[in-house]
Parts: C-alpha cells; sequence; structure tokens
C-alpha cells in the first residue's frame, strides 16, 4: 500500500529545492495540494459515515455553500487582522472586476446562507452541518495544506451554556467513534462579550508597550491591528512574553463569567475532562463567549484537530439581525493523521469478494452476465478479463486479495457448472451454473454484502 502522507512529505522537500532552483515541476501536483488516494478515502468515507451519523442523531441537517464567495464576506467576519485574510486567502477577480475569494472556512458562509435564504424564519435553533474543502495559501506542512477538509456545524439562533456544551459533547462523540478522544485533551476558554473584550486589548497594549523589541515583525503589526491575535502567536519570544499577559478572565463580566461557570458544571457532570486555557483566543475575530479546541495531549496546539466557539455578533455583521450562534470544525487531514499515528484501522468496502475467471471466448459470454448477477446480489465482483491462462488469472485474483474465485473454462461450459476456489485455503469445488450466486453468497455471509438499493435513503 502507498504511504501517502510520505509522498506527501517528500514532495514538500523536493519541490522546495526545485522552487529554489526557479523552475516549475513538471506535471505534479501544485506545492499544498495533494491527490486524495484509494487508501486515504477510506479514511474519508469512515469519517463522513460518523459526522453523518452523529449530526443527524443530533437533529442536524447537510449544507453545501459555493466554493467561492464575494471577498467582503471573509474580510468583514473573519477580521482583516487576522492570519487568514491578511495572508492567506485566495482572491481574484471575476471578468466584471469583482473581488472573489475561495473560502478559507465555512462558518462565514454558512452565516451568509442563514441570512441570504431567510432562515431565521424556520424554528431556531438552526443546526447545520458540511464536509467540504477549504483554501488557505498557508506554508504547507504535516496537517496543513492549502486545500483542505473540514467537517463542522452551525447552531444558530440561540444562546444557552446547555448548546455549548452539547456542542462539545457532540465533537467529543466524533472523536470518540474515530479511536482517537483519548489522545486528545479538550481546552476551553471564556472570552467575554464585546464589553469585555474592548477594556481587555486596552489592557494589552498597556502590557506590550515598551516590550516590542521582544515581539517578531508579525507581532508588532498584530499589535497595532488586534492585540489578540498575539496571544496566539507561534514565535517562541512572544510566548513567553504570553505567560505573564494579563489574563482574560480577570477582565470578563460576571454574566460570561457566570455562563462560563455553567459550563464548566456540566462538562464535569457529563465526565467530559478539561484544561481552562486562559491564552486561548482562537485565530478569527468574530469569537465571543465560550472558546474551545481539541489538543494532541502530547503535541499541544501545535496540532490541535479541531475547535470552535461562539460568535454571537457574525450574522449582525453581515447585515442580520443580532442572532447568537455557536460552531465546531476539525481539520480532515488532521483527524486521519492522528488516526494512523495511533494505529486506528477503518472498515473497507473496497476489498473484492470474488474474482471470476475464464478461459475461451464462451466462458467469457458465461461470466460478464454472471458478474452482473453477483453485483446485483452486493456481492462485489470483477473478472472475465484478458484472455490468459487460468493460472495467471488467479494469479491476478490473488493480488486482488480476492477470498473467493470462480472459475470456467471449457468443460465448465460443456456442464454448465463452474469451479468454486477458497483462495485462502486453498480448497475448491464444482457446483452447478444456475447455483453459483447463491453458493457465493453463503461463502461470503450475508452480513458482508454490499447491497445497493435505489429506494434507500440518500446517503452522501
Amino acid at each position: 500500500m502507498v504511504n501517502d502522507q510520505k509522498h506527501i512529505d517528500e514532495y514538500f522537500e523536493t519541490e522546495e529545492e526545485i522552487e529554489g532552483e526557479g523552475k516549475t515541476p513538471p506535471f505534479q501536483t501544485p506545492k499544498g495540494v495533494h491527490d486524495i488516494l484509494p487508501h486515504d478515502h477510506e479514511f474519508h468515507t469512515y469519517i463522513k459515515k460518523i459526522v453523518r451519523h452523529r449530526s443527524r442523531q443530533a437533529g442536524f441537517k447537510r449544507i453545501s455553500t459555493p466554493i467561492f464567495e464575494f471577498t467582503e464576506v471573509f474580510k468583514r467576519t473573519i477580521g482583516e487582522a487576522t492570519d487568514i485574510v491578511s495572508k492567506e486567502m485566495y482572491t481574484f477577480e471575476d471578468k466584471k472586476g469583482r473581488s472573489l475569494t475561495l473560502k478559507p472556512e465555512g462558518t462565514a458562509s454558512i452565516c451568509r446562507a442563514y441570512i441570504q435564504h431567510n432562515m431565521k424564519d424556520l424554528p431556531q435553533p438552526v443546526e447545520l452541518f458540511y464536509y467540504e474543502p477549504h483554501f488557505r495559501y498557508d506554508r504547507p506542512q504535516a496537517g496543513r495544506y492549502r486545500q483542505f477538509w473540514q467537517y463542522g456545524f452551525e447552531v444558530i439562533g440561540e444562546s444557552d451554556p446547555a448548546l455549548d456544551v452539547q456542542s462539545i459533547l457532540l465533537a467529543y462523540k466524533i472523536f470518540e467513534d474515530l479511536g482517537i478522544a483519548h489522545t486528545l485533551k479538550l481546552q476551553i476558554n471564556n472570552i467575554g462579550d464585546l464589553n469585555s473584550r474592548k477594556v481587555y486589548v486596552e489592557a494589552l497594549r498597556d502590557y506590550y508597550f515598551g516590550k516590542e523589541r521582544y515581539l517578531s515583525e508579525e507581532d508588532k503589526i498584530r499589535l497595532q491591528k488586534n492585540p489578540l491575535r498575539v496571544l496566539d502567536s507561534k514565535y517562541e519570544d512572544t510566548i513567553i512574553l504570553n505567560q505573564s499577559a494579563p489574563k482574560f478572565k480577570d477582565f470578563i463580566s460576571p454574566e460570561s463569567q457566570a455562563f462560563h461557570e455553567e459550563v464548566l458544571e456540566y462538562l464535569t457532570d457529563l465526565g467530559i475532562e478539561y484544561t481552562e486555557n486562559n491564552s486561548l483566543v482562537r485565530g478569527l475575530d468574530y469569537y465571543n463567549q465560550t472558546v474551545y479546541e481539541f489538543w494532541d495531549e502530547k503535541k499541544g496546539a501545535q496540532n490541535s484537530v479541531g475547535g470552535g466557539g461562539r460568535y454571537d455578533g457574525l450574522i449582525e455583521m453581515l447585515g442580520g439581525q443580532p442572532t447568537p450562534a455557536i460552531g465546531f470544525a476539525m481539520g480532515i487531514e488532521r483527524v486521519i493523521a492522528q488516526m494512523k499515528r495511533h494505529k486506528v484501522r477503518v472498515p473497507s468496502k473496497d476489498d473484492l469478494h470474488v474474482f471470476v475467471a475464464q478461459l475461451g471466448r464462451e466462458a467469457k459470454k458465461i461470466c460478464i452476465p454472471l458478474i452482473n448477477q453477483l453485483r446485483d446480489r452486493g456481492v462485489r465482483s470483477m473478472g472475465a478479463l484478458g484472455k490468459g491462462a487460468i493460472k495467471n488469472q488467479l494469479k491476478i485474483a490473488d493480488k486482488f486479495k480476492a477470498p473467493y474465485c470462480i472459475l470456467i473454462g471449457l468443460t465448465e461450459v460443456r456442464d454448465q457448472t463452474a469451479i468454486i476456489r477458497n483462495m485462502i485455503k486453498g480448497s475448491q469445488r464444482t457446483v452447478k451454473m444456475s447455483e453459483v450466486v447463491d453458493e457465493i453468497i453463503k461463502s461470503v455471509g450475508k452480513e458482508n454484502l454490499d447491497f445497493y438499493n435505489p429506494q434507500d435513503p440518500i446517503d452522501l
């Protein structure tokens, strides 16, 4: 099996060298994006199944927003001082000179859709989930790509500590189903309401005054535009300086503090362990009150696999009525990396059940409708390939790891029979042609069939 992640990491290194020489790699993916090969699609399929199941259990409905939006949607909501808006967005003009941007995150688009389609008239809260690609011009590294997939959900139209906890619980249950909850630690903070933030921002400005020489050039710019972003810095000197910075908890209002304590109380009642992290602010300007992330227990913030928080002012930023909301998103590539790191195995529906081998034109005439019958009955089948000897076709079946093989040669055509070979045990038996499909189903087991009914509920 191809090691997809190793291939990706090696490609980044190779391209860095080539770019350094001023050359463009011929016929390869652009830097920061990658093909999702079949092995990783098994992870995607498994994750989709789990997030879809958990989301629907909680009453969420799926939404998909366009790949690109008007740029102002993101500038107004994410914040011009953020790295995303200032450095990482893929922005371009259409033929009429309008500025468009490939969406770097999902929440702003969903809030735009909430307003545009009058979802305020629906029963509140409106619960929506998505599983989509997003785009940021970021330096590629482990778990960080320029095209990346996210699963996320939004709860719009209600403010209640119980909703915050239910959102955290849904994320936790998904990680639990994926087999990685025990490897993650929940970090949580409350960053107060708008007035609390204004007071805190001024306190941060006062704290950093005279200490600018210890900040990176990037953090100096952040300090001017939005000091909260300095707390989110990844530069070592700034991280050390931040340890003595004023804490948000000393500035939030009594109402926000009570809200936070109620959230923590519910988490304790549910048995969900958490760490209060006073430096956690999240990377987007629209957050308020509850913010949280799930960190790798050993790598900390450097490997956050998902997080979210409350954004009660975002709908209003986009011209809607004041509407409370909370959401969560997780990076699929990071989740897959975490699953691989902890050797989580995922079930596959791509494995063959049976390979059909034939010898001669008359045998092939029988094999093609037989394969069709097997597939219609839920048996994953392939075969009737080429003109090679049976022995060579058995080698092909072995490469595909098919547990059973049906052999039809000249004798079987004449006798209207077929040979069913158990590829694992090396045993085989002859059965009547009319009984082949039923015998294969018995061997495979009805519980393992991949049966498709067009009338079943759509499951995407």
